[in-house]
C-alpha cells in the first residue's frame, strides 16, 4: 500500500500540537493510505516536545526529530521534509494556520498525476496591512526573478518521493524552499485557501526572519539588483559631470556674481553615500549568500528520533 509522509514543523507550539495531531488524523481517515505523522522540532523550550512523546507513546505513526538547538525557520522544516520517507510527503506549520482539512484536495491532485500540489493564500485573516506588504513582496519578486514564482506560497502543500528525491540530491545547506519548488519544473497544482488567525500561542516569525527570508529569495532568485547598482553609478556619475560642467560655465559666465554655498556639497555627499551604502549592503547580502553555500554546514543537528 502507498504511503504517505506528512511533516510538521514546530517551535514552541505546545498549545496547538494535539490539535494538530487530531485534526490531521480526521483528515487521512478513508484516504486509502498507510501514513506517518513527523514532527520535527526546534529545540523547544515549553512543553511541545513531552506533549509529542505523549502522542507518540500511544500511536506508533507519530514520530518525532529533536534538534540539538534551534537551527532557524529555514533549515529545520527542509530537514524535515528531507527525512520522509513516503510516496507523497505533505508539509505544513504547526500553527494550524496550514488548515490540515486541505490534504484530501492535495492528495487527490496528486492521484491525478501532478508531482506537487500547494497550498496558495488568496485571502488572509491577519492584519491587512501586513497581507499588503507581503502582496507587494510577491510582485516585486517575481516582476525581477528569473524563474517564475508562486505568490502567497509558504511551502504548505503535498510533494511526490520524486521531487523529494531531486532536493535531496541538490544538497542545499540554506534552501530558499518557495523558490525551488517553481524552479524545479515539474508540474504543480494550486489549492487555494484562505489562512486563519493563529488561534493559541505567538507567531515566531519577526522582522529579522521575514527579512531573512525576503534577502533569501532576493540573492538566490535574481541579479538585477547588482546591475541597477552599476547602472545607478553610471548616471550619477553623468548627472555630477552635468551638474559640475554646468557650474563652471555660470562660473567663468559670471565670476564676480556667482557663490556656489555648501548646501549642494553637503547634500550632495549625503545622497552618494547613501547610495552607496544601500548597494554595499546589497552586495554583502548576496556575498553571504555565497559565504553560507562555501561553507556547507549540516542542515540541522539531531538530538533524538523517536518511534524511526
Amino acid at each position: 500500500m502507498l504511503s504517505i509522509s506528512i511533516v510538521t514543523p514546530c517551535y514552541n507550539e505546545a498549545e496547538n500540537v494535539d490539535e494538530l495531531y487530531e485534526r490531521i488524523q480526521n483528515a487521512m481517515q478513508g484516504q486509502g493510505y498507510e501514513y506517518e505523522h513527523i514532527f520535527i522540532d526546534n529545540a523547544s523550550t515549553d512543553r511541545t516536545v513531552e506533549k509529542i512523546r505523549v502522542l507518540a507513546a500511544k500511536d506508533g505513526r507519530v514520530k518525532a526529530i529533536i534538534n540539538t538547538r534551534n537551527f532557524g525557520h529555514i533549515r529545520s522544516p527542509y530537514y524535515g521534509l528531507l527525512q520522509a520517507k513516503g510516496d507523497a510527503v505533505i508539509v505544513m506549520a504547526s500553527d494550524l494556520q496550514d488548515p490540515p482539512e486541505r490534504i484530501p484536495e492535495f492528495i487527490r491532485q496528486w492521484e491525478s498525476g501532478y508531482k506537487a500540489v500547494i497550498g496558495v493564500k488568496t485571502k488572509s485573516q491577519e492584519a491587512g496591512l501586513f497581507y499588503l506588504f507581503r502582496t507587494l513582496y510577491y510582485k516585486t519578486l517575481r516582476s525581477l526573478s528569473e524563474v517564475e514564482l508562486i505568490e502567497h506560497f509558504t511551502g504548505f502543500g503535498l510533494y511526490d518521493q520524486q521531487v523529494i528525491e531531486t532536493l535531496r540530491q541538490l544538497n542545499d545547506p540554506y534552501p530558499y524552499f518557495r523558490g525551488l519548488i517553481a524552479e524545479l519544473g515539474f508540474p504543480i497544482a494550486r489549492i487555494e485557501f484562505t489562512q486563519p488567525r493563529r488561534k493559541r500561542g505567538i507567531s515566531k516569525n519577526n522582522f529579522y526572519t521575514l527579512y531573512d527570508m525576503a534577502m533569501l529569495g532576493l540573492t538566490g532568485y535574481t541579479k538585477i539588483p547588482l546591475r541597477l547598482a552599476t547602472m545607478l553609478g553610471f548616471l550619477s556619475a553623468a548627472i555630477s559631470f552635468l551638474v559640475g560642467l554646468a557650474y563652471l560655465i555660470y562660473k567663468l559666465v559670471d565670476w564676480q556674481n556667482f557663490s556656489l554655498g555648501l548646501a549642494p556639497v553637503v547634500i550632495g555627499l549625503f545622497f552618494l553615500g547613501s547610495i552607496q551604502l544601500i548597494f554595499l549592503g546589497i552586495v554583502g547580502e548576496y556575498i553571504g549568500a555565497i559565504y553560507t553555500q562555501v561553507m556547507h554546514r549540516p542542515l540541522v543537528i539531531e538530538k533524538e528520533r523517536i518511534n524511526f
